[in-house]
């Protein structure tokens, strides 16, 4: 049996709760437990503050954690990262009132800044050799520059509209952060197995999103050139049509090709192209 640590409410809640469940775990939707076992898979979520999931998991309270990569950085626990998971980006930023000059890094010269990433910000600060107070505050940072804490601010932004409600501007972008799952570095045997376990789904899941299931009508006499026209798998699997002279092709295109692949099948003499969505695909 494992344990995870998710976010039990913010930023991140939902789009764990969705990566779970996408992985087939099965654990239910209700937000106000503080722990859930998964009824189908050896897993019991357990549900924290967003700061304490790498302490937890750094002594071995969880086995394992979704935590965001900035949160991460800023308590530098001991923890192993065992996948970027590709949601919960947004990207770790200075802002100043929008009236503020701002030339470069050299503007944040003897300048107040108010944070919760206290460590990240002293961090980038040293590197680039700016003697600047760092004010270090919980809560909404935002508000720091127009209460006259601090001149400026260091704090998380995703779309910009919370800093251009408060008046102020991203000038300095420091880190980009996203969801990483981590895990003790000191997991039994056993415990890695169901991780493997776990990473498998997962995979299936995120390597079905990349894809796109097709099937089409072939003429023989084409087929050679509309299945060079396919990438990626093996092979096509190719059966005969009741009318003679034509075929039934199925394949799997990636994502990232799929319009262009999809023009040269037609050009190639394809008809009735069927595109379908993948829930899961084993590589």
């Amino acid at each position: 049996m494992l344990r995870i640590a998710v976010q039990k409410s913010g930023r991140l809640f939902e789009d764990s709760a969705r990566f779970l469940h996408e992985a087939g775990i099965d654990f239910g939707n209700s937000p106000n437990r503080l722990r859930a076992q998964a009824s189908n898979f050896p897993l019991e979520i357990i549900f924290l503050r967003d700061d304490d999931i790498p302490e937890y998991v750094e002594e071995g309270v969880v086995h394992l954690g979704i935590v965001g990569e900035n949160v991460l950085l800023e308590k530098q626990k001991t923890v192993k990262t065992v996948d970027r998971l590709g949601f919960g980006k947004c990207r770790l930023s200075i802002a100043l009132p929008k009236n503020m000059p701002y030339n470069g890094i050299e503007s944040l010269q003897g300048l107040r800044i108010a944070t919760t990433y206290s460590r990240i910000l002293r961090n980038f600060l040293d590197i680039n050799n700016i003697k600047a107070e760092i004010h270090e505050i919980s809560g909404a940072v935002e508000i720091a520059p127009s209460l006259g804490l601090a001149e400026g601010i260091f704090d998380i932004v995703s779309t910009g509209s919370t800093l251009l409600a408060n008046g102020l501007r991203e000038v300095q972008t420091v880190i980009e952060s996203e969801a990483l799952l981590i895990a003790n570095p000191s997991l039994t045997t056993e415990q890695e197995e169901i991780v493997n376990r776990l990473m498998f789904r997962i995979n299936a899941h995120r390597n079905a999103q990349k894809h796109r299931y097709i099937l089409l009508n072939a003429p023989k006499n084409r087929l050679d050139e509309i299945i060079a026209a396919i990438p990626g798998m093996k092979s096509p699997t190719i059966l005969p049509l009741a009318i003679e002279g034509w075929c039934s092709v199925h394949s799997v295109i990636p994502e990232d090709v799929f319009w262009e692949v999809l023009e040269r099948l037609k050009a190639a003499g394809a008809e009735g192209i069927l595109v379908a969505p993948l829930e899961r695909m084993i590589l």
